[in-house]
């Protein structure tokens, strides 16, 4: 999983700081808004919630836009929309797996927006169940290194259910059952260690080792994917080399 998370986890920070900063805020207030309206709005009894507002306040979104977005969702102020979640799967150039997660109040424009990302930047749909048995639903924490060894992170994770620490450079990435998920995360914070997020995701099984043309086309397609606001998540089962990644970023 390195690589793919590792150029997610860079490419998460840069957009902090960028231009792509309202987009990721547009998109992390709506899966506030949704996990508030599955689960209620209180975050101690919502532990999809709480991970939900930990994780916008890591990327400094304002607080007065994380509380009204668990308002609407809890349905205690007017203009929450109905989101729904679809998966759409489809290959990307190298015959890489991509499975893309859409949170959208329309399916029409949601599936348009995806068809088109993909059609133009050499992917092609699939159907339903073609692609999503490459992938596991796991808990997925990443914890910033600091002064932290693997050690650490694996001495407070592993009775927690943990099944594997990654090294990303940066940060350490926590991989569980998607179930244990919370239990994780809890035992970071009992051992006073400090995590940036919480999210049940699609960890693939197997993965396709890309060089640097094939790094830059996948790039290109996840990007044009995530430019919809109806695509939320963006899984796909490609490996990039240290190296490649710098000849990409060169």
């Amino acid at each position: 999983m390195s690589g793919h998370s590792k150029w997610a986890t860079t490419k998460h920070k840069k957009a902090v700081v960028d231009a792509k900063r309202g987009k990721l805020f547009a998109k992390m207030i709506k899966n506030i808004e949704v996990a508030a309206r599955m689960g209620g709005g209180d975050v101690s009894g919502n532990p999809t919630l709480y991970d939900a507002i930990q994780k916008a306040k890591k990327s400094s979104v304002p607080n007065k836009n994380i509380d009204s977005a668990v308002k609407r969702g809890a349905g205690l102020e007017a203009g929450g929309a109905d989101y729904q979640t679809i998966m759409y799967e489809g290959y990307g150039p190298n015959g890489v797996a991509v499975l893309i997660e859409c949170l959208t109040d329309n399916r029409n424009r949601a599936a348009s927006d995806v068809r088109v990302a993909m059609t133009r930047n050499g992917g092609a749909m699939a159907d339903p169940g073609s692609v999503s048995y490459l992938f596991n639903r796991k808990g997925v924490v990443l914890v910033p290194k600091g002064e932290l060894s693997e050690d650490d992170v694996l001495g407070a994770v592993l009775d927690a259910g943990a099944e594997e620490v990654n090294d990303l450079g940066e940060s350490f990435e926590v991989i569980s059952e998607a179930t244990d998920m919370v239990a994780v995360r809890t035992a970071l914070q009992d051992a006073g260690i400090d995590y940036d997020s919480a999210d049940a995701n699609f960890v693939p099984t197997m993965q396709v080792e890309l060089d640097e043309d094939g790094a830059r086309k996948i790039f290109k397609l996840i990007d044009a994917l995530e430019d919809s606001d109806d695509v939320q998540n963006v899984f796909a089962n490609f490996d990039v080399s240290d190296e490649v990644m710098e000849q990409v970023d060169a």
